[in-house]
């Protein structure tokens, strides 16, 4: 499969690993792009829990008072930079002063202390996905590894972002694309 000129804007749009992936941290990954430009891009990986680690874990670290509110909310490895510092990636209806960044229609994401409150308050966004770290890549790194088939690029939906099971948004991505995964080659051509 061949890939064109990648596009210019990337941010809020979605990279979903190929195949034949070589760094295993990304194997299988589609990560959501917080942020793109000619200094980098930041992103957030979507389908990698940390098993180990619960929300009620972070809020108790942070000494934020225990609730039930939270108790279901998963943690996700975000990536292999940073990874003590925390994110989330959540629906619009949630703003704070502090650090959102509002990414498109539909995403933000916050990075500070009071998110987390808020969702361990019932007080947070309707929709979530707390992580641990980032994909971070340099200028022209991201592009680099796009024409060298390492990625498909496709608009992110927050059905899959938020409510697609993790270990069906890989596949759910591609659909997006109209890609059958069972067809998609395990190592892309070079023109």
């Amino acid at each position: 499969m061949s890939i064109p000129n990648p596009p210019t804007e990337l941010t809020g749009k979605c990279l979903i690993a190929m195949p034949d992936m070589p760094d295993p941290r990304f194997q299988g990954s589609v990560i959501f792009l917080c942020a793109h430009s000619s200094e980098g891009s930041m992103g957030l990986i979507l389908n990698k829990r940390i098993q180990d680690v619960q929300f009620a874990d972070l809020t108790a670290q942070l000494s934020i008072p225990e609730s039930d509110l939270a108790q279901d909310q998963s943690v996700y490895f975000g990536g292999p930079v940073e990874h003590g510092r925390g994110f989330v990636l959540h629906s619009r209806d949630y703003f704070s002063e502090l650090s959102t960044l509002q990414v498109g229609e539909d995403f933000a994401m916050t990075a500070t202390i009071d998110i987390l409150e808020d969702i361990n308050a019932g007080t947070g966004p309707e929709k979530t996905l707390v992580a641990l770290g980032y994909a971070g890549w340099g200028p022209g790194q991201l592009e680099t590894e796009i024409a060298q088939n390492g990625w498909l690029i496709v608009e992110a939906e927050p059905e899959i972002v938020f409510d697609t099971a993790d270990a069906k948004k890989w596949a759910a991505a591609l659909a997006a694309l109209g890609i059958d995964p069972a067809i998609l080659s395990f190592s892309g051509g070079r023109a």
